[in-house]
C-alpha cells in the first residue's frame, strides 16, 4: 500500500512541483522580499524563518493527504481493497508511511534550499537530526488528521475548500513568520499555544538559529510541547479515522 501510494505520486508530477515549490517560494518571498522590514532583520531573518518553513510545508501536506483519502473513498477504491485478501489496517497505515516518505524528501529539499540562502545549524548534529524529527514527528499527526477529514469528506473538492482555507490563518497566527512577542498581547498568546509555533520554537532551539526571548511557560517548555502537541494529536485523530474507515466499510 505505501508503494502504491508512492506510485501515485510519481504519476501526479504537477502535484509534487506544487507542494516542493511552494515552500521554496514562501522562503525566497519573504527572506528576500519582507525580510529587511523584520525586526531581524536580513540573513538574520532568513535563519529565523526557515525552521517555520519545515512546519508550515509538514501543515500543507495534510491537504495532499486529505484530498487523496478523499479520492480513494470517493471512487470506492477502498471498498474494492476490502474484497481483496488485504489487511485492513493496511489501507490507513500505508498512506501514513506513504506521506513519511514523502516529508522527507521535502524536509531534504528544504534544508538544501535553506542552505543556500544562508541558513545553517549552528549546534551538533545530534541536535540538528533531533529538530528534523520533531519535523517528522508533527507531519505523522497531521497525517492523521489528514485522513480523518479525508475520510470525513469524501469528496477531494470540497476537501480543499475545508483544509487549505484553514491551513494560512493557522500558520500566521504562529511564531512561523513572526514571534508572538511582536503580536498584541491576546494575539500572542494565542500564536504561543498554537501546536505548530511549539514545533518552530523547539527546532529553532536545536538548530541555533536566532528567535525572540520569552518568559512564558509555552516558549520556556517548547521541546516538551513539541512532543507532547503531536502525541496528543495522534491519540485523537487516528483513532476517529479508523472509527470512520469502519464505518464506511458497514
Amino acid at each position: 500500500m505505501t508503494r502504491r501510494y508512492l506510485t501515485h505520486v510519481v504519476r501526479a508530477p504537477e502535484q509534487v512541483a506544487l507542494y516542493f515549490v511552494l515552500p521554496i517560494v514562501f522562503i525566497l518571498v519573504f527572506g528576500y522580499v519582507f525580510g529587511a522590514g523584520m525586526a531581524t532583520g536580513g540573513s538574520a531573518y532568513r535563519e529565523f524563518l526557515v525552521p517555520g518553513v519545515f512546519v508550515m510545508t509538514m501543515l500543507y501536506g495534510m491537504g495532499a493527504t486529505a484530498s487523496a483519502v478523499a479520492n480513494d473513498a470517493g471512487r470506492g477504491v477502498m471498498d474494492r481493497f476490502r474484497s481483496m485478501p488485504v489487511a485492513r489496517s493496511a489501507l490507513l497505515t500505508g498512506r501514513s508511511a506513504a506521506d513519511l516518505v514523502r516529508a522527507l524528501l521535502e524536509t531534504s529539499v528544504l534544508v538544501c534550499c535553506g542552505l543556500l540562502v544562508g541558513w545553517t545549524w549552528h549546534r551538533g548534529i545530534g541536535d540538528a537530526l533531533l529538530a528534523l524529527a520533531l519535523v517528522l514527528l508533527l507531519r505523522v499527526a497531521l497525517t492523521w488528521v489528514g485522513i480523518w477529514v479525508g475520510l470525513l469528506v469524501p469528496n477531494p473538492d470540497t476537501v480543499g475548500l475545508i483544509v487549505f482555507p484553514m491551513a494560512f490563518p493557522l500558520t500566521a497566527l504562529s511564531n512561523v513568520f513572526v514571534a508572538p512577542e511582536l503580536m498584541p498581547t491576546w494575539l500572542g498568546a494565542v500564536a504561543e499555544w498554537n501546536p505548530l509555533s511549539a514545533t518552530v520554537a523547539a527546532i529553532r532551539e536545536l538548530f541555533g538559529n536566532p528567535g525572540f526571548g520569552s518568559d512564558s511557560w509555552a516558549a520556556e517548555n517548547a521541546l516538551l510541547l513539541a512532543v507532547v502537541w503531536p502525541v496528543a494529536m495522534i491519540a485523537l485523530f487516528a483513532p476517529l479515522a479508523v472509527r470512520r474507515y469502519q464505518r464506511l466499510g458497514a
